[in-house]
């Protein structure tokens, strides 16, 4: 813990690319940075690249123009990753006019033949989001997990979850009365429940679609070691950066909007000096109470 806080009160930040610093900040476009780093120079990419939608901080484009944006961007950040490296894909739909397109299709022909190979497709779950009303409300993403070759960095023992019957007990066998389950803990699956970032939630900040901390701390935690560069071509308001130096990982990104890379950096300041506002990760969910026995127990029977 010492060491973490030193390295957190001593983060070198750089607005350039520097083999020196640990957080690089870009303002600018993101394929501009990628010049400036070597091949195979980081363990992790991993990003949540604009939609497509409209949002404040992207052109709507034409889907095919839009794919191969992406693409471009795709090819440089498998050049720039370590053979053992992996790069991690978020992304949602695509909406043009009620007709929806997940995103995850196009992008993995796109990595398959970049020469990527697809380990897990996670399914990342969250409760709260827009309100549809011709379609079912969406409620999750997916992260496509690719890695350079097969032989990747794969730290599961780093990202394990409580087990759901930590005292169960194998009832037979040479075993018989010793735990069943991995005393660390057991394998998270891939289907996050990881709530998204709204206006209750404590990391909130002006981005329409940020990142939540704890779900890119997973990332880095089971595909990177200390030391390690984790680049994200859209870093927005430094999420990944800030999952990054909490592990002791070094972290570079990209944004076009000027003002999400100050807000980026202020939270950076705010972290060395121990006073970002994070949700810890591994936090249970939060359940509101059941009301409905009470409601039940005091509305008339001729209400019901």
């Amino acid at each position: 813990m010492k060491n973490l806080i030193k390295f957190l009160t001593t983060l070198k930040v750089s607005d350039d690319f520097n083999k020196k610093a640990d957080i690089v900040l870009f303002n600018g476009d993101c394929l501009d940075l990628l010049k400036e780093i070597p091949s195979e120079f980081v363990r992790l990419v991993v990003t949540s690249p604009p939609y497509n939608i409209g949002k404040p901080y992207e052109k709507r484009l034409n889907l095919d123009t839009y794919l191969s944006q992406q693409e471009k961007i795709i090819k440089e950040c498998v050049r720039i990753l370590a053979v053992d490296g992996s790069l991690c894909w978020e992304v949602g739909n695509y909406i043009n006019k009620g007709e929806i397109i997940p995103l995850d299709v196009p992008i993995f022909s796109i990595c398959k033949f970049a020469g990527l190979k697809l380990r897990n497709r996670i399914v990342w779950h969250f409760g709260h989001g827009l309100h549809a009303n011709k379609r079912f409300s969406g409620r999750y993403e997916t992260i496509m997990w690719f890695t350079k070759s097969d032989s990747y960095i794969f730290n599961l023992d780093a990202v394990r979850i409580p087990q759901k019957y930590p005292q169960k007990r194998h009832y037979k066998g040479p075993k018989k009365g010793q735990l069943s389950g991995h005393p660390l803990g057991k394998n998270p699956g891939d289907v996050w429940d990881i709530p998204n970032v709204k206006s209750n939630h404590p990391e909130k900040t002006i981005h329409p679609c940020q990142f939540p901390v704890e779900l890119i701390e997973r990332l880095v935690l089971a595909f990177s070691k200390p030391n390690d560069w984790v680049f994200d071509p859209f870093i927005g308001v430094g999420s990944t950066a800030i999952a990054a130096v909490l592990h002791r990982r070094r972290a570079a990104g990209a944004d076009i909007v000027p003002e999400y890379i100050k807000i980026a950096k202020e939270r950076i300041l705010l972290l060395s000096k121990g006073k970002l506002k994070l949700r810890p990760m591994g936090k249970p969910i939060y359940i509101p109470p059941d009301k409905d026995t009470e409601l039940f127990q005091e509305l008339p029977f001729k209400d019901l």
